[in-house]
C-alpha cells in the first residue's frame, strides 16, 4: 500500500445484510408510468364499484382586452346539482389591487385557490415593495392546480394591468394556460364565445368593452341552464379598478307585489300567557322558543293527572303555523285529538296582538 492509498472503509455487518437483502428484492424499474392502479380500478369496476366522477357545474365567465385595460364579466348563479343555491353570488375574486380573477367550477375550490394566491401576492408586495405582476399570479395558480392533477375543480379567467401592460389568461383545472385577447370559460362559454368571435375587434373603448362583455354573459345566461341571474363586470385600467356589481339585471322578479302583503285587522288575535277555551278546543300558549331544538313540554289538560303526552317541536316549522298536526309524540298519538291540544308559538301570538 503506497503512502497515498486509502484504506477501504469498514461496513457494519447489519448494513451489509441490509444491502444484500435489497439486492435480492425485485425493485421497480426507474422511470415510466405504472398501470397497476389502472388494472385495479378496472377490476373494481367489474365488481360493481362506481368510480367517483366530477360534479357538473354551471357558470359563464369571460374577459377581454380593450385599448386601456381589461374587462372581466361573470354571471351570478350558483347551483347545487339541479338546485339554484344562490341567485346573486360573486364569481369575480380579488387577487391584487390591479389583478382580478373569475372562477368557474366548484365554488369552494375557486374561493380557496384565489384567496391563497391573493395572500401570497400580498406577502410578495410586502417583501418587494412593488406592484404585483399578472404573470406572478398566473404562475402561482397554474403550479398549484397542476400539483393536484385536476382534482381541484377551478377553471379561472385571470386579468390585470401591470407595468408591462394589460394581460388576460385562462387557467384550466389541470394547470394548462392560454393567453388570448378574449376568453370564455364555464358551461356557458360556447354561447359567450359566439358573441366574442362575431363582434370583438382590436382597440375597443371602455364602453364598447363593457357592452360586449355584458352581451356575452347574457348569451350564457339565456342559453345555458347552469348560468343565470345578473351580470357582474370588473374594469381594470392602469392605477384604477372598477367593480360593477349587478351591472345588468336581465331577470327581474316580476311576481313581487309592490304593495306587499296586508292582513285584515282584528283577525285571530291571541293573547299570551294563558289558556283560552274556544269551541271546545283548548289552546295552550307556553311561550315556545322556535330557536330551541327539541324543546320538551309537559302538557296539562286540566284533569287531576298530568297529560302523558310529551311533545317535541321540530325546529324546521315555519313561524305562524299551528303545530297541532306537526307534533311528534313519544306516547300514543290518539291522545292528542282526544284532548284537542294546539300549541301557539309565543312569537306568533305577540305578532297577532299587534294587529
Amino acid at each position: 500500500m503506497g503512502p497515498y492509498a486509502r484504506a477501504r472503509p469498514r461496513i457494519h455487518p447489519r448494513a451489509a445484510a441490509a444491502i444484500s437483502m435489497a439486492g435480492a428484492m425485485d425493485l421497480p424499474a426507474k422511470g415510466g408510468f405504472s398501470f397497476d392502479l389502472c388494472r385495479r380500478n378496472a377490476m373494481l369496476a367489474e365488481k360493481g364499484l362506481k368510480m367517483p366522477g366530477f360534479r357538473k357545474t354551471g357558470t359563464t365567465i369571460v374577459g377581454l382586452v380593450f385599448q386601456d385595460g381589461v374587462v372581466l364579466g361573470a354571471d351570478t348563479r350558483a347551483t347545487e346539482g339541479p338546485i339554484v343555491a344562490d341567485k346573486n353570488c360573486e364569481k369575480i375574486h380579488y387577487m391584487a389591487p390591479n389583478i382580478y380573477c373569475c372562477g368557474a367550477g366548484t365554488a369552494a375550490d375557486t374561493e380557496a385557490v384565489t384567496d391563497m394566491v391573493s395572500s401570497q401576492l400580498q406577502l410578495h408586495r410586502y417583501a418587494t415593495g412593488r406592484e404585483s405582476r399578472v404573470v406572478t399570479a398566473l404562475t402561482l395558480l397554474k403550479s398549484h392546480l397542476f400539483s393536484y392533477q385536476g382534482h381541484v375543480s377551478a377553471a379561472l379567467v385571470l386579468g390585470g394591468v401591470d407595468v408591462t401592460g394589460p394581460h388576460l389568461h385562462t387557467v384550466y383545472p389541470h394547470g394548462s394556460t392560454d393567453t388570448l385577447p378574449f376568453a370564455t370559460m364555464g358551461s356557458g362559454s360556447l354561447a359567450a364565445m359566439s358573441v366574442f368571435e362575431s363582434k370583438y375587434k382590436e382597440g375597443l373603448t371602455r364602453e364598447e368593452g363593457i357592452q360586449l362583455v355584458s352581451e356575452a354573459i347574457c348569451a350564457g345566461i339565456f342559453n345555458d341552464l347552469g348560468s343565470g341571474s345578473n351580470v357582474d363586470v370588473c374594469v381594470i385600467t392602469k392605477g384604477k379598478t372598477e367593480y360593477l356589481r349587478n351591472h345588468q339585471l336581465p331577470n327581474p322578479r316580476t311576481y313581487v307585489s309592490s304593495k306587499g302583503y296586508s292582513f285584515t285587522k282584528g283577525q285571530n288575535c291571541l293573547p299570551t300567557g294563558r289558556a283560552i277555551e274556544k269551541t271546545g278546543t283548548r289552546v295552550l300558549d307556553k311561550g315556545i322558543d322556535l330557536d330551541t331544538e327539541n324543546e320538551q313540554l309537559q302538557c296539562n289538560h286540566g284533569s287531576s293527572e298530568a297529560c302523558p303526552i310529551v311533545c317535541k317541536l321540530n325546529n324546521s316549522h315555519r313561524l305562524g303555523r299551528l303545530f297541532s298536526e306537526q307534533l311528534t309524540h313519544q306516547c300514543a298519538l290518539h291522545a292528542l285529538p282526544e284532548f284537542g291540544i294546539m300549541f301557539i308559538p309565543a312569537a306568533m301570538a305577540r305578532r297577532r296582538q299587534s294587529c
